[in-house]
């Protein structure tokens, strides 16, 4: 990679660890739910004028019906279920569950025909990972309700799948112009449940004033901008690996700064975890292109 390349790729594999702590501690003094419009509201606030500059609502209107699900997969959806979880998870523990994500993904890719087959050096990668939430599963879970793990796993599924709208039914809209009209979107459809609850954030400590700012600002707004000036620069399959460190800040900030407990599931189940992400998205040895797909390529590029 170019040294912006990396420079982006370090800044996202932190930024998007960091949700899990701030989510954290916003949740123990406000509702999930107003946690998550009011995310939204500034991402929505700073994107959404950047789009409309650049011309790239219009497009994104034109593919709304796609749009809606892609925010339900991505936003409105796995935020409320994060924030909940979350009440009883602790941040460490979350990140690392949705560290499924890659697993899901490839299994999603394959049922939706993706071209890419799995080798046996990722089906292999896919068995450790297995093996490694197993193993945090069973160290770190017990005693722990169900319902907020389901929920992570639900989270890991909308993750998952969302890309795979953007790539089949969105191929025209800017990566950005879909995240802010997603934002918008989800910031009307939890308003009526939000609003009448900001009085108890606005009686929030400064801690949990100044995490829900630093979600709007730098882990949703900044955090997308990034996300796709990254896959421009690198590419898809490069920029999904940041989802193998993102798990490890959020475990690191969970230890240091909420003295959550370094376990023995997370020192056993994190390396296999991440290793298994790197293998199970390996890239596949490159195929003679036939004549023409050159070009085709470099569109979908």
């Amino acid at each position: 990679m170019s040294r912006r390349g990396w420079a982006l790729f370090l800044a996202m594999s932190v930024i998007w660890g960091v949700p899990y702590l701030l989510i954290k501690v916003a949740v123990d003094e406000v509702a999930p739910v107003v946690v998550v419009f009011v995310r939204c509201a500034i991402g929505a606030a700073l994107l959404l004028p950047w789009t409309i500059g650049r011309g790239g609502l219009a497009p994104a209107l034109r593919a709304w019906r796609w749009l809606l699900v892609f925010a339900a997969l991505e936003m409105t959806v796995p935020w409320l279920l994060l924030s909940y979880a979350e009440q009883s998870l602790s941040s460490s523990l979350t990140g690392l569950l949705v560290a499924a994500v890659p697993f899901v993904a490839a299994l999603a890719g394959r049922l939706a025909g993706e071209e890419e087959r799995l080798t046996r050096v990722r089906m292999a990668g896919m068995g450790v990972g297995v093996v490694g939430i197993a193993a945090l599963l069973g160290l770190d879970l017990t005693g722990a309700q169900l319902l907020p793990v389901v929920a992570v796993a639900l989270v890991t599924v909308g993750y998952a799948t969302a890309p795979l709208v953007v790539s089949r039914r969105l191929p025209e809209v800017p990566g950005v112009a879909a995240a802010a009209v997603a934002l918008a979107v989800t910031t009307v459809v939890y308003a009526p449940f939000a609003l009448p609850q900001l009085g108890d954030a606005v009686d929030a400590s400064g801690q949990a004033l100044l995490s829900l700012a630093a979600l709007g600002v730098v882990c949703t707004a900044l955090a997308l901008g990034l996300f796709f000036a990254l896959i421009r620069e690198v590419g898809p399959q490069r920029a999904l690996v940041i989802t193998f460190v993102n798990p490890a800040v959020a475990v690191l900030l969970g230890v240091l700064l909420l003295d959550e407990p370094f376990t023995l599931g997370i020192a056993l189940g994190l390396p296999l975890v991440l290793a298994g992400c790197v293998l199970a998205t390996r890239r596949n040895a490159a195929a003679p292109s036939a004549p023409g797909t050159e070009a085709l390529d470099a569109a979908a590029r």
